[in-house]
């Protein structure tokens, strides 16, 4: 069955880095676009960003760009978030999700303090 899994997540201080993963199983990667996205507890979900099968185009909230970049391996059915210049607020529980789909991760907690 279709399974997609992140790691990557914990404590960081403002200012880091993390970088996120997402291994997806029982299905064609390469041939989705995928995404990510994040929620504070008692917040909606926020979509941050996404990323075509070519792996080439990609997109992102006003929110993170510039700060976080999205790529993918479909060679290794993986695909990532460089989170760069880290701040409090990026605090939340980060997905990753098949676009077009309501397949989703269970998420891996980001915690940015000082």
């Amino acid at each position: 069955q279709v399974q997609l899994a992140e790691s990557g997540g914990g404590l960081a201080q403002p200012g880091e880095s993390l970088r996120l993963s997402c291994v997806g199983s029982g299905f064609t990667f390469s041939q989705y676009s995928m995404s990510w996205a994040r929620q504070v507890p008692g917040k909606g979900l926020e979509w941050l960003s996404g990323i075509y099968s070519n792996g080439t185009d990609t997109s992102y909230a006003d929110s993170v760009k510039g700060r976080f970049t999205i790529s993918r391996d479909s060679i290794k059915n993986t695909m990532y978030l460089q989170m760069n210049d880290l701040k409090v607020e990026d605090t939340a529980v980060y997905f990753c999700k098949i676009a077009g789909t309501n397949y989703w991760g269970r998420g891996t907690q980001v915690t940015v303090s000082s």
